[in-house]
């Protein structure tokens, strides 16, 4: 059973945590200040530790310092009562999983355990990796989950990326596994000991960029002598800077023979660098190896299988996981809709459904509105080339056979409709 350090010195605090906690399938253990649960950390094995901001005498800052150095890997998620975005910004800075804001709801609390533990598990799956000879490339194809032409062209152009160390650019929507790819291509390379080092360069500030990556003289900081060997993975690497783009090519050019990078992207960087707003030289020191991650859109023919993999990692404290399934409705309306989240949206709703429902079947009903409102749905002229046929058999479906409803969701007449 996954276990929670919660840190906080009021006791309320610790009865209201466990009492939501531990039906979810957590085990809870409870300290009121950061010197304590820096101990008892040290002394027992935890999952995760969820903190408050606000402690005295060592604040959850302070307390996610040390951890972080006692343990790289452990997993914080701060609570903080201040609505300031600093507060939030500093304990990401300093190495937190995430934050949550007081008063929070429940379900937010419960889906960001689920994340840490997510998070943690993967960090472990690490490790392991550095003890043996790597992930081999044959492994790929069970990571990347799906059997859409999409899929399996990702799957072939990672499986030649990772028998080299060219720095890679992945570019894609926000939420389409470009995290996933990265930690793939760092685990095909049997790295050893050395660190996957994650930036997201759309959280630090130009100072704490230059302090981290940059260092003092220019010459590599931290972030890079922790990569030394392994990989640094930049995430948002279009929200860097023009001066730190220009500082950062410097530090590449002396610097990134000892490791494998990683970059990765939501925009189009050879258009900023067109417009002025992306730094040209960089630009072609990371982007010499391109990798463009398909959104969810294009790929529906794998939501069923992404669903039932999903659920597989769902924890349901009333239910084996292998019994829960989704009616052939509620998969036509998951297989339908757009997902702008692409596969984290997909992941957070399929896990809270698995996690939460008391029946074995999951309907449409049990679906969240936005999804079932036909409004949501694409017309047809905006569906993917290729599938159409497909769109219009769920939509129809949907519809429950009424081609004017059909027609009038799809956008076209329904006379046309076979």
């Amino acid at each position: 059973m996954p276990s929670v350090l919660i840190v906080d010195d009021l006791i309320s605090i610790h009865e209201m945590l466990e009492a939501v906690i531990q039906p979810t399938g957590f085990s809870t253990a409870f300290a009121t200040d950061g010197e304590k649960a820096l101990a008892r950390y040290k002394g027992e094995k935890f999952d995760m530790v969820l903190a408050d901001i606000d402690m005295k005498p060592m604040d959850g800052i302070t307390l996610l310092k040390h951890l972080k150095q006692y343990d790289p890997n452990s997993v914080t998620i701060i609570m903080t009562a201040y609505a300031s975005t600093d507060s939030a910004v500093q304990a990401l800075k300093f190495g937190a999983f995430d934050y949550l804001q007081k008063p929070f709801r429940v379900d937010e609390l419960i889906a960001t355990l689920r994340r840490g533990l997510e998070f943690r598990d993967i960090q472990a799956q690490r490790v392991l990796l550095s003890t043996g000879a790597g992930l081999r490339t044959d492994d790929i194809d069970g990571r990347l989950i799906g059997k859409s032409g999409a899929i399996k062209k990702l799957i072939q152009q990672v499986k030649k990326l990772a028998t080299v160390r060219t720095p890679v650019l992945l570019v894609g929507e926000n939420g389409t596994g470009k995290t996933s790819v990265a930690e793939i291509l760092h685990g095909v390379t049997g790295a050893g000991q050395a660190q996957f080092v994650r930036i997201d360069c759309s959280l630090s500030s130009e100072q704490n960029f230059r302090d981290g990556l940059l260092g003092l003289n220019g010459e590599g900081g931290p972030w890079i002598r922790e990569a030394k060997g392994g990989t640094l993975f930049l995430q948002h690497l279009q929200c860097l800077a023009l001066p730190v783009q220009k500082e950062l090519v410097s530090v590449l050019r002396t610097t990134a023979h000892g490791f494998r990078l990683v970059c990765a992207t939501t925009e189009d960087l050879e258009k900023m660098v067109d417009s002025g707003a992306f730094n040209e030289e960089l630009f072609y020191r990371v982007a010499s190896l391109p990798l463009h991650m398909p959104a969810l859109r294009d790929r529906k023919d794998d939501v069923p299988m992404l669903v039932k993999h999903f659920t597989m990692r769902a924890t349901n404290p009333m239910l084996d996981p292998n019994l829960i399934e989704f009616t052939g409705d509620a998969m036509a309306v998951l297989s339908a809709y757009h997902w702008p989240g692409n596969l984290a949206e997909l992941f957070q709703l399929v896990s809270k459904l698995a996690s939460t429902t008391e029946t074995r079947v999951i309907t449409s009903e049990q679906l969240p509105l936005r999804l079932r409102d036909l409004n949501h749905w694409p017309k047809l002229a905006d569906y993917l080339e290729g599938q159409e046929r497909q769109y219009v058999d769920r939509v129809l479906h949907a519809c429950r056979g009424d081609k004017a409803a059909a027609g009038k969701v799809l956008g076209v007449d329904a006379s046309k409709l076979a």
